[in-house]
């Protein structure tokens, strides 16, 4: 497991709600002062809320909560759940007769693994905010991960459980920080042992299988397989403008592709955003690559630390294999 969780940057919270029953849950990252808001999404299929406010041209450049939601397009009303909260806080973006908390959202598709009809709502997304402090350090089947499984291409029962991870990367005073709810169509490999560790699983043999090699077997259109995407918010205390934040979350993705092949298909929604806190000053591409990095040590913390539910194996209790 690596070291950090997105709460080391000064004024980050983060506050988790699930349902064991639905196997489903909500995360929410929260700067009550706001924080210079980016975005960048790479998957072809995914399920976000108030991403155009991250655009360099539009007029709000701070965002006060960031929202990652099981429970497919139902969950992004956990949202709303946010907002309630934050404008009962006084937080947000004045526009005289109230606060308007600038919340953003995306989701993952995890209504195959519990109850269907249980999804993230208005009241778990306000549960989430009551639970949230600076101190949050949970990994694994918590909030967004409580229904997260990985290697998809030949259905949900030969996936394997994942769940939510999070790092930090630090280089002196600056720190950049990564969270990530891991849903992936695609395998997860450690790129630091060279090798896959979780993904589609053959629980007839036992053993680990390969996506990439089964799509060229297959030799043929994946077909309605929206069960997937991965979504994770960078934090870091470094200066950025939107649209600098905006680059980051684009060099961000670097550490999916680090952890996860495929990565970026027409059935993955793979979301990310960036807060920053402005605080030092570095240079642009030193934010963008601790970032890939944190997000890539997140992505292995968030199937480390997952736990096996409904019969899925987990990383940590089946034999490794050498990609």
């Amino acid at each position: 497991m690596f070291e950090g969780y997105i709460t080391d940057i000064k004024g980050i919270m983060v506050g988790h709600a699930q349902s064991e029953e639905g196997m489903t849950g909500c995360t929410v990252v929260i700067c009550e002062e706001g924080a210079t808001g980016g975005v960048d999404v790479r998957g072809s299929a995914p399920g976000t809320r108030e991403t155009d406010l991250f655009k360099a041209e539009k007029m709000v450049d701070k965002v006060h909560g960031i929202v990652l939601s099981g429970g497919s397009a139902f969950g992004l009303e956990a949202s709303s759940g946010v907002m309630k909260y934050l404008e009962e806080k006084g937080i947000g973006f004045d526009v005289g007769v109230t606060k308007v908390p600038i919340v953003a959202s995306a989701v993952i598709f995890d209504l195959n693994i519990g109850d269907f009809r249980i999804r993230p709502d208005i009241n778990m997304g306000y549960e989430a905010c009551i639970n949230a402090s600076y101190t949050e350090n949970r990994q694994g089947n918590i909030g967004c991960g409580m229904g997260a499984t990985v290697g998809k291409i030949l259905g949900p029962e030969k996936s394997m459980k994942s769940g939510l991870g999070s790092a930090t990367v630090k280089v002196g005073e600056l720190i950049v920080s990564a969270i990530v709810a891991v849903n992936s169509f695609g395998d997860i490999y450690d790129f630091n042992a060279g090798r896959q560790i979780a993904g589609v699983y053959d629980y007839e043999n036992n053993k680990l299988l390969n996506t990439v090699d089964i799509m060229k077997d297959m030799n043929k259109n994946i077909g309605f397989n929206m069960t997937n995407t991965t979504i994770g918010v960078i934090a870091t205390n470094g200066v950025l403008t939107k649209a600098e934040a905006n680059k980051i979350s684009q060099m961000a993705h670097n550490g999916f592709a680090w952890t996860i092949n495929p990565i970026h298909t027409m059935v993955d929604g793979d979301t990310i955003f960036t807060m920053a806190t402005n605080e030092i000053k570095a240079d642009i591409s030193l934010i963008g690559t601790m970032a890939a990095e944190a997000m890539a040590k997140a992505v292995l913390n968030g199937v480390y630390s997952a736990e096996s539910s409904h019969g899925l194996k987990v990383a940590k209790n089946i034999e490794k294999i050498n990609s």
